[in-house]
């Protein structure tokens, strides 16, 4: 949906982004992390079809970014980091504003915006004048203009920022329904968290050069030689969970604390399985057994610090 190639943006002698590629499926969420300063909405505005490239191309449903503009942004509803609102409008207003730019007919704008507000729980806010809005209520109303000609691919800059806590968690649950829906997202932050429960694929960008890209379970594999097991056991199986971990071939190490035993392991998913089956066959009490996951913060330092494990 998504297919960016070498795309490079410079200002002089400085470089802002250099020699960018990657590519976003259909139906993904893809973060776009980095510190602030590092390309993201250099990114963002060229995909935006805001910024021309110095090099380099895009693609947007097809669309050529830098050939066919106008077909790119009929296609994609973008949320830039900062916006402004129009004082003296009212909330319906603002929305109608931007569905006669979309060449939506008046006939459909009643219903639409009526549903776009309802999806944004804005629906109370109709007749409020949109300088009177919070802070969050404002950025509702952006990513609500941003749906408003329902487009398949939304570009999202810095969607939490400056929002409350209460509100960010709002935001969030906002993107998680955009995703429910179908939507391919590429959503940008500098805050980890906020990315961590809905991305399917991230990439990880610093200094104008992306780093990595890909799934996370991916990144996480190419950061680490092995996966990490973590298995809790009953109080009298320690032991014998120990002894079978480690008569395992793919078990590199095993340490245990507490009744909790964390091995690393070399093996796939069906390898995971064969040795849960081991465990309960041998009649170890096992009371939870997953994968140990790195987090998106630790992914971020681990990258950009190039250590790698």
């Amino acid at each position: 949906m998504i297919e960016v190639s070498r795309f490079t943006k410079r200002y002089g002698e400085f470089t802002a982004v250099d020699d960018l590629s990657f590519s976003i499926g259909p139906g993904e969420v893809f973060g776009f992390i980095g510190p602030n300063g590092a390309g993201k909405s250099t990114t963002i505005r060229f995909l935006a079809t805001l910024l021309r490239p110095t090099s380099g191309e895009a693609w947007i449903a097809g669309h050529s970014v830098v050939g066919d503009p106008m077909a790119v942004r009929k296609v994609i509803g973008f949320m830039p980091d900062d916006f402004g609102v129009y004082d003296g409008m009212k909330v319906w207003e603002f929305l109608d504003f931007f569905a006669v730019a979309y060449e939506i007919p008046v006939k459909h704008r009643r219903k639409i915006i009526d549903e776009v507000l309802e999806l944004l729980d804005l629906a109370h806010k109709r007749e409020d004048y949109v300088n009177g809005l919070s802070k969050g209520m404002k950025q509702r109303l952006c990513l609500a203009k941003t749906l408003v000609h329902d487009p398949p691919v939304l570009i999202l800059d810095e969607p939490a920022s400056g929002l409350d806590p209460r509100a960010r968690l709002e935001m969030k649950a906002l993107l998680n329904e955009l995703r429910g829906m179908g939507k391919t997202i590429l959503v940008s932050s500098h805050i980890l968290s906020e990315l961590a429960d809905f991305c399917t694929s991230i990439g990880v960008i610093e200094r104008g050069k992306l780093l990595a890209a890909g799934t996370i379970q991916e990144i996480q594999r190419q950061l680490r030689s092995h996966r990490v097991l973590k298995v809790k056991v009953g109080d009298a199986s320690t032991a014998r969970a120990r002894a079978v971990l480690e008569d395992d071939p793919g078990i590199r190490s095993v340490d245990a604390f507490d009744h909790t035993l964390t091995a690393e392991f070399e093996g796939q998913d069906e390898d995971m399985g064969r040795l849960l089956v081991r465990l309960i066959d041998s009649g170890v009490a096992v009371q939870s057994f997953a994968e140990e996951t790195i987090s998106l913060e630790e992914v971020f330092m681990l990258i950009t610090k190039g250590i790698v494990n």
